[in-house]
Order: C-alpha cells, then sequence, then structure tokens
C-alpha cells in the first residue's frame, strides 16, 4: 500500500517528519503536543497549539533569541554552508575548508545531534 503525502503547511513528508520534530524549538512547530491536546476539549474540535507555540509564532523568536524558522527556509539556511576546496599554489598540498556555522546553524546540529563537519557529533 502506498503513502500520499500532501504538500500543505501542516504535513510533512515522511523523509521532514523526523528532522522537523527534532527541530521543533527553532521551528515553526508545535513541540508541546500534551499541551496543545488538554487545550481542546472535544476530540473532534479542531486542533488547537500550545501557548509556547502561539508565543513562538507571535515573536518569531525562540526563548533564546534565535529567528524561528519554517523548515524549508531553515534548510535553505543550512544549505550555505559549504566545503571550499583550496588549491594553493606552488605545489603545496590542496585542502578542504569548510565554512564557519552561524550561530542558528549550529542550534540546529546540536538538535539533531550531528556536526556540520561529516556525521554524527
Amino acid at each position: 500500500m502506498s503513502r500520499t503525502w500532501s504538500r500543505s503547511p501542516t504535513r510533512t513528508t515522511p523523509a521532514s517528519g523526523w528532522c522537523a520534530a527534532g527541530l521543533a524549538p527553532i521551528l515553526f512547530y508545535d513541540h508541546d503536543k500534551p499541551a496543545a491536546r488538554a487545550k481542546r476539549a472535544d476530540p473532534v474540535a479542531a486542533a488547537q497549539r500550545s501557548n509556547p507555540a502561539l508565543a513562538k509564532a507571535s515573536r518569531k523568536h525562540t526563548e533564546d533569541d534565535c529567528p524561528v524558522h519554517s523548515f524549508t527556509s531553515l534548510l535553505a539556511d543550512l544549505a550555505t554552508i559549504c566545503a571550499n576546496h583550496i588549491q594553493p599554489a606552488h605545489d603545496m598540498p590542496a585542502f578542504t575548508m569548510i565554512t564557519t556555522p552561524t550561530p542558528l546553524q549550529r542550534r540546529a546540529f546540536e538538535l539533531l545531534g550531528i556536526s556540520h563537519r561529516h556525521g554524527p557529533a
């Protein structure tokens, strides 16, 4: 049985689901699901966002003053990290220099438990 996934902002693809949940503190994503469920009196009523998620969305910044992103905008920000292959003159050996991540990029990698260099932290 195949699954179809919506591209609406309320649904994520299977590949991004685990990632978005891990990055919830810096995304427009409700990371306090029990509090959100408690705000909904009737299980058939429309879903409610938790108070911390509403505050984060209205401030557009996290509690530690990082800007809040959508999953797509965070991926675009992370995509600016690159490996520059440098070939000096005069027969010196080539080397690779990875750009330094911004504080937001470092936080994203910490939340995922990986290094910006090459894999697990």
